[in-house]
């Protein structure tokens, strides 16, 4: 925010102040739970003008955007999911630092009206808060369908703050939203909140807390909220309680607290009668014995056999809705490289140095279009994954999964970083910081390098299909398997190990199944599209071209380059995997960046642009041969950057050591089984 904008106060009511030219902006945070919606209407709000990062020093992701209403702009902070203001996890803490120091103009609390009691929690913290809180009243048509309905106008009544009731996966309410927004900001609706207090046993000592610790804090922590967190215990209050009151003082505190050390109960009671009496003023409850459809689905999602059924299920049919879909779209993008750049940029470069067109043609274009090629594939896998995000199933995937994570010490939680590995390994890694153990923790960062991440998937999307055809879907829901078989294996020993009978407990809300949001999937779609091409379009490029350089030099024949002769090297090694030196040096440059064994075969098969390149692979080599590339790239070891990430996390190199051994050795060694027993089959 700039320096000459003036802080919109509470007692005031202004709005802030900005140079004559430049519309009126308020500061607007958006609150709520984990798969409420939020991103949804901040998505809707924002659309492109968004921006995604990380929170300073932080590995919880941050999304900031814009939205014009009138000569108002909204600038808003889509907060971390969090359930609470406890400060219990690095969500919490981010969500609850950000309300306390940036002092937003205003709070939009977006809670599911179908899980109205659950999710009033959060508002019961925030709002003795100072800030101006809207509540965003969101999948009404769900809670109606569910057999519930919820008075909005009843419960702005009983809450005292503005209520909006939204379905924003079809973007009906968000414009209430924002007009209710700026009419806070602008000070009108703002009617004495009801808020919740203590039960009852423990309301003499909440207010004797208040009293004695009111005077001494900071101006943006209320001393009824402040007594409330000293009595649940919060470490982060009482330290800075701690800090701000005078000796004395804080040995009455200290004194009062250990006199009562059934505080979080009184406060949790206190809320949850508060929850009570605001969902008898305006839910409407379901029939007594009424089923709803989440029920009735999650008998069979989340069983203990049915569960993991389907579950294999869902991702072989998103494996082969990528085939599918994918393949033609695959094809087209690759005539379109070859013909619409490959053919004018041979005539451009047609008087120029022979090792000139050689790196443009045969070395950039040739591996980053091959890459490009299959952008299809990653676009609708990363879709289809969102979508079953959206529609509320990859919660219970991550359910069914915590029976997994106990056969390796673990549970649950561990299986929220592991499935973004689906994604990135990388931010797989940095994701197991939301485990409290550190044993946990560093298990878990050895095994994600184990999850087949999305750009190892397009390899595989690319080469399965040109040696097995219609069986590809299968050969790649199989190759997953494999390697969650082995991330399994290796957890069981280094379970055993590392944790020696260490157990946690995971809670988790399983939220209510919803149409998703096609608005939602396309922008993270985009937003994984765009990075991948990033990606593609810099280190991949830089790759191809010192490949094609080490292929060429020092003679101009690839028979005899320094490639060849390294390659060359590791024939013999590559007999017993029934690899010849071009597979063994693309698995070798995985190791850069999984993307680049694609971008190496194109480099090293380009002998002309008007063969496509998977004809020519598919020419060179026997479906053994391919499965057995296949299995040892998708065990092979992470690449650069997850391997840096994982010595970063683990602390110190010496587990990136040990994962980057025990992985090469399991990868050249299951690929080796698989060839020679092949072989012995007569698949050869």
């Amino acid at each position: 925010m700039s320096a000459d904008r003036r802080r919109f106060t509470v007692a005031n009511g202004a709005l802030p102040i900005s140079p004559a030219s430049s519309p009126q902006r308020i500061l607007v945070a958006l609150a709520g739970q984990p798969n409420v919606g939020k991103s949804t209407v901040f998505n809707l709000l924002t659309g492109l003008s968004q921006h995604v990062g990380n929170w300073a020093g932080k590995t919880v992701e941050k999304k900031t955007g814009t939205h014009r209403h009138g000569d108002v702009e909204l600038e808003l902070v889509d907060l971390p999911g969090t359930y609470s203001l406890s400060a219990a996890s690095e969500e919490e803490l981010i969500a609850r630092d950000f309300l306390l120091s940036a002092q937003p103009e205003v709070v939009v609390a977006i809670i599911n009206a179908a899980a109205l009691e659950r999710h009033l929690y959060l508002v019961a913290e925030l709002l003795p808060l100072p800030i101006r809180l809207v509540v965003g009243l969101n999948m009404v048509d769900i809670a109606a369908r569910e057999g519930s309905g919820v008075d909005a106008v009843a419960l702005e009544r009983a809450l005292g703050v503005p209520v909006v009731p939204m379905v924003a996966s079809r973007n009906e309410g968000v414009a209430e939203l924002v007009a209710a927004i700026v009419a806070r900001a602008l000070g009108s609706g703002t009617g004495e909140p009801r808020l919740p207090g203590v039960r009852s046993d423990h309301q003499s000592v909440w207010k004797e807390l208040q009293v004695l610790v009111a005077e001494h804090l900071p101006p943006t922590l209320p001393s009824a909220w402040a007594a409330s967190k000293l009595l649940e215990g919060d470490r982060e209050v009482t330290r800075i309680t701690r800090d701000a009151c005078p000796a004395p003082t804080w040995v009455q505190v200290e004194r009062l607290l250990a006199a009562h050390e059934d505080g979080m109960l009184a406060v949790a009671s206190g809320r949850y009668e508060w929850i009570a009496q605001m969902v008898r003023s305006a839910v409407r409850l379901p029939r007594a014995g009424q089923v709803s459809v989440t029920e009735r689905l999650d008998r069979w999602l989340t069983h203990p056999v049915w569960g993991l059924a389907a579950l294999a299920g869902v991702f072989g049919l998103v494996y082969g809705l990528t085939f599918l879909l994918g393949k033609p779209l695959q094809e087209l993008v690759e005539t379109l490289i070859t013909r619409g750049l490959g053919r004018p940029l041979g005539a451009l470069l047609a008087g120029a140095p022979p090792w000139v067109s050689g790196l443009f043609l045969d070395g950039i274009l040739a591996g980053a279009g091959a890459v490009a090629s299959f952008l299809p594939l990653l676009a609708i896998f990363f879709a289809v994954l969102a979508g079953l995000e959206d529609v509320g199933y990859l919660a219970r995937a991550a359910y069914v999964t915590d029976r997994f994570m106990h056969l390796v010490g673990l549970h649950g939680k561990s299986s929220l970083p592991l499935m973004l590995g689906f994604g990135c390994n990388v931010p797989a890694v940095m994701g197991a910081r939301i485990l409290d153990s550190p044993k946990a923790r560093l298990l878990t960062v050895l095994l994600a390098p184990l999850v087949p991440c999305a750009s190892r998937m397009t390899v595989i999307l690319f080469v399965a299909p040109l040696f097995f055809g219609a069986w590809a879907p299968l050969v790649a829901w199989g190759l997953v398997l494999l390697a969650l078989g082995v991330l399994v294996a290796f957890g069981v020993l280094a379970g055993r190990l590392l944790l020696r009978g260490e157990r946690g407990v995971f809670i988790m809300e399983l939220p209510l199944y919803h149409r998703p949001k096609l608005r939602t999937i396309a922008l993270q779609t985009w937003q994984h599209s765009l990075e991948f091409l990033r990606k593609a379009g810099t280190v991949i490029v830089v790759f191809s071209a010192i490949v094609w350089a080490l292929s060429t030099l020092p003679h101009g024949r690839m028979e005899d380059s320094l490639l060849a002769r390294a390659g060359q090297a590791l024939a013999p090694a590559g007999a017993v995997l029934g690899l010849d030196w071009r597979l063994l040096v693309a698995l070798l440059s995985s190791f850069f960046a999984k993307e680049n064994a694609v971008a190496t075969l194109a480099v090293l098969f380009a002998g002309g642009h008007e063969h496509r390149l998977g004809e020519t692979l598919a020419a060179a080599f026997t479906p053994l041969a391919a499965l057995s590339f296949l299995v040892a790239y998708t065990l092979f070891v992470p690449c650069v950057p997850t391997l840096a990430t994982l010595r970063q996390e683990a602390g110190g190199w010496r587990w990136a050591a040990l994962s980057f051994g025990t992985l090469l050795v399991l990868s050249l060694t299951a690929a080796a089984l698989v060839f020679q027993l092949g072989r012995l089959l007569g698949w050869a």
